[in-house]
């Protein structure tokens, strides 16, 4: 042990410490990728043939995470000058990293095998998701695993190995190093994580048909952070599916529609050229989105607390959908929905697959390519969840808080500018497109019904932040408020409002998607040109966009997954919503789930119920909520790989 601490004392310096716990760790993952093989070679299916790609990939992926990881430590060694470097509390520091390493490699291994055997792969977007609901999961495991035995065991074994290895921390504490020494092994390492950053991805591992055969040659904390930026999980792989030909036949008899003929017989190519049964006409739209609207806060959904009298009364005014639900539980969620009125595919939302998330045909792609002028209007800062660059590259011009005027913000919290602000910038950008004899388009997204529930004084009984009711209340108040000052303008009676939610301000339940949870309100308000009406056809968010345009007489093609409800008989109505792992379709009373390691579940659920019905089996069912999210994920990789797409036709 001393000849190697002098040898990498000699050689390396101050980065001697940081070599050995790399090296550490990269001969302690393949180990750990050894073991799993020897555990699970006969359930995998994984053959002698299979190994060497096995082990020369997940080295490959084990340097990787290696020098990523080793990255901060170094620059640390580097730059440090001679004298901080030997400071008592730099030595400290570098101690509790050394402690912190080793006991993060420890717990990575335990947590790998855990994860491994629960849903026999890697880590992957499911563990990312797992630090979203951090209380349900924290309080899972230690309701199933004795964690405090196991966490103070993993703190004294990690303590041991340092003891071991002592003498390679005194030694690099020690070390004198010239600049020379510090910087290039430095450098070095900066140079190969940029380019392996540019130039290897997940793709590299994923080359075996057997896909238990790619999990052993991936490396788990790799698989981890990539889960982070690629934000999403490989259906075939995780979700009970069908063949491929069966499920394009049934993806397509759901979603057609009167006067609608699809383009091309190629695979899970959806798209379809819909004819107007109307003659177009060049109404202005204000879509106003807001934000954890749930239908509970209303008055016509069973609410007694009087929140929403204005919101009540419009719907009397307006068509009004009273079966309809949001597709997921966050706002990502539903403006990847209603834009491109597809169902939700397993991870996050499209919008925030950054790199991905651009060139659909968006609603507002069709109605730009209609003459219209496109907007997405936020609240807040658009930068928030990638919202300005998803918006940005399917159709839409921006406004949010940072294209708007000081001088126009009179209150703003965290998330942004107060509603009525917000709607006060709508206003002024349809003010600017009539006077150049354009319609518009705005897709408006509001902030103030979230906490910390702050707005305006005086607008609203309850006082500024006292709570979700309070907040309610002023989204109420805003809403009456736009369509007041609205009515003054000369645009306003060629003008469509659809007020919608995001989402629900609250989902969970005792079972997974519990439809209630999701219901929201949906609004379509234009006295001079929309009927008031009630529609119960059971529909979702994906099903806005199609509706949306029948109504404006718009004859359009685009890959849209959703229906015209207008068109659609009231008994034969489904919704599709989702988290990031379950994904459901609501169809005829039941609900059929699917989730990761291919579970499946159907329960009798009817709205007003509180999501605890009797199990039932329904393949025909199953067969078509399969074919929904199989073909949504399909469609979401061939546009991700550049697999040819119509796009929509000009005016």
């Amino acid at each position: 042990m001393s000849h190697l601490v002098r040898s990498l004392r000699a050689k390396l310096g101050r980065h001697s410490l940081a070599f050995a716990l790399a090296l550490l760790a990269w001969a302690w993952f393949s180990t750990t990728r050894a073991l799993l093989v020897l555990v699970t070679a006969r359930q995998t299916g994984v053959a002698l043939g299979d190994l060497p790609g096995v082990f020369l990939r997940g080295a490959l992926f084990d340097l990787l995470f290696v020098a990523y990881a080793a990255t901060p430590l170094v620059l640390w060694a580097a730059l440090l000058p001679e004298r901080a470097w030997r400071w008592r509390l730099n030595r400290g520091l570098v101690w509790a990293m050394s402690f912190g390493c080793l006991y993060g490699l420890l717990f990575v291994t335990i947590a790998e095998a855990l994860f491994w055997e629960e849903f026999g792969a890697r880590f992957n977007f499911i563990a990312v998701d797992y630090l979203v609901y951090t209380h349900e999961v924290i309080d899972n495991i230690f309701e199933s695993y004795p964690m405090v035995p196991i966490l103070l065991g993993l703190g004294a074994v990690a303590g041991g190995l340092l003891w071991l290895g002592r003498r390679i921390v005194t030694g690099a504490l020690a070390a004198e190093s010239s600049e020379w020494a510090r910087f290039v092994p430095a450098l070095g390492l900066l140079l190969f994580v940029v380019v392996t950053v540019q130039g290897i991805d997940q793709r590299v591992g994923r080359g075996a048909e057997n896909p238990f055969v790619n999990e052993l040659a991936s490396n788990g904390p790799y698989q981890f952070f990539a889960a982070f930026r690629n934000n999403e999980l490989d259906f075939a792989q995780f979700y009970p599916t069908i063949d491929d030909a069966q499920a394009d036949r049934v993806l397509r008899a759901a979603i057609a529609t009167p006067r609608a003929e699809f383009t091309t017989n190629a695979p899970f190519a959806i798209t379809r050229r819909t004819e107007s049964a109307t003659p177009q006409e060049r109404l202005n739209v204000v879509l106003v989105m807001v934000e954890s609207l749930s239908g509970r806060f209303l008055a016509r959904y069973g609410n007694q607390d009087g929140l929403t009298p204005h919101l009540d009364a419009l719907a009397g005014q307006s068509l009004t959908f009273d079966q309809f639900y949001a597709t997921g539980t966050r706002t990502t969620r539903g403006l990847e929905a209603v834009t491109l009125s597809i169902p939700p595919t397993p991870g996050r939302s499209i919008v925030k697959r950054i790199g991905r998330e651009t060139g659909f045909t968006s609603l507002g792609t069709v109605l730009g390519q209609n003459g219209y002028d496109a907007k997405f209007i936020y609240g807040g800062r658009g930068y928030f969840d990638n919202m300005n660059a998803f918006f940005a590259g399917n159709g839409y011009g921006i406004v949010d808080q940072n294209t708007v005027a000081k001088a126009d913000v009179h209150f703003e919290n965290a998330w942004g500018m107060s509603d009525e602000d917000l709607y006060s910038q709508v206003l002024r950008e349809a003010d600017a497109a009539s006077a150049a004899a354009r319609p518009f388009f705005f897709h408006v997204m509001t902030t103030s019904n979230h906490r910390p529930y702050t707005f305006p004084d005086g607008r609203v009984a309850l006082p500024s932040g006292s709570g979700r009711n309070a907040a309610v209340q002023y989204t109420d108040w805003a809403i009456h408020d736009l369509l007041e000052r609205a009515s003054t303008r000369p645009w306003f009676e060629d003008t469509v409002f659809v007020v919608v939610a995001d989402h629900c301000a609250s989902s969970a339940g005792k079972v997974d998607l519990p439809i209630e949870r999701y219901r929201i309100p949906c609004m379509i308000f234009s006295p001079k040109h929309v009927e008031p009406a009630v529609v119960d056809t059971v529909g979702g968010q994906i099903d806005l966009a199609p509706t949306l345009l029948a109504l404006l007489g718009v004859t359009y093609q685009a890959p849209f997954f959703g229906r015209n409800l207008l068109e659609v008989p009231a008994n034969h109505g489904r919704a599709l919503v989702g988290t990031y792992q379950v994904l459901g379709l609501f169809e005829g009373g039941v609900m059929t789930t699917l989730s990761p390691v291919k579970r499946i579940a159907q329960r009798v659920e009817r709205p007003g119920q509180p999501g605890d019905g009797l199990s039932i089996d329904d393949p025909e069912l199953l067969e078509r909520c399969i074919a929904y999210y199989q073909g949504s994920s399909q469609f979401f990789a061939d546009h991700v790989s550049g697999a040819p797409s119509i796009r929509a036709p000009g005016p």
